[in-house]
């Protein structure tokens, strides 16, 4: 049963920061889970909402700032957000990464980068995997014939999920804990699919999903896993 860190260690140190990454890496994850927008300068941008005013001081969509102005903000007051380059390179294979496209027209920037790492910087393909709800980005990514793992999100459907990971030839789905049963489990194993479930923190939610066969748990508390 793989751990893995949702937005890093997001019940110990706040979401998607390099801090958390490294909480995560501390706590003994076997994967990270994250976020991805691109911003205006075009780089990839780690952070989850598409506007700054939760956990900014600024207002705003994020796509709308470029780098520079986005290095001038504090995370709650503190921290700053991060690119997917420092983030990877902070996490430096010491356990896996998940990069959820979260933002528009994300899928090919985020392909680059891991395809640098793959090539350049001694990852490997299996290293990653790139999720996503959005039909858009997962099509795109798909048609990039990418040999990096993809996996669908849902918060909806585990059948539609699993029509969706056959169209876009996905590796895994990630379904919301709440919506596993025996029966969607074992289909989504009979059409060769991993399963990594989320967000899954309260303990006995913890215990009840391990009944299922499931790859992986997505959670605040990867320690309680």
């Amino acid at each position: 049963m793989q751990k893995i860190g949702h937005r890093g260690a997001k019940g110990h140190l706040t979401e998607n920061t390099l801090e958390s990454f490294q909480k995560a890496i501390d706590l003994g994850v076997d994967a990270i889970e994250l976020d991805v927008h691109q911003c205006a300068s075009g780089e990839l941008i780690v952070f989850h909402d598409f506007t700054l005013e939760r956990l900014t001081n600024c207002e705003g969509e994020i796509s709308k700032f470029t780098w520079e102005q986005l290095q001038q903000l504090k995370i709650v007051n503190q921290y700053r957000i991060p690119t997917l380059i420092e983030t990877l390179d902070i996490i430096d294979r010491k356990c896996n990464v998940n990069i959820e496209l979260k933002g528009h027209h994300t899928a090919q920037a985020t392909a680059i980068v891991v395809e640098d790492y793959v090539r350049n910087k001694s990852w490997h393909y299996s290293d990653f995997i790139v999720s996503s709800f959005q039909y858009e980005e997962l099509e795109a990514f798909s048609n990039l014939k990418s040999q990096i793992p993809l996996a669908i999100l849902t918060q909806a459907s585990v059948e539609q999920a699993i029509e969706w990971a056959k169209k876009f030839q996905a590796s895994y789905i990630h379904p919301h804990f709440s919506l596993l049963t025996t029966d969607n489990c074992n289909f989504a194993k009979a059409n060769d699919l991993k399963i990594n479930t989320w967000t899954v923190n309260d303990p006995i939610d913890i215990e009840h999903v391990k009944r299922f066969t499931i790859d992986g748990i997505i959670s605040d508390f990867p320690d309680r896993i």
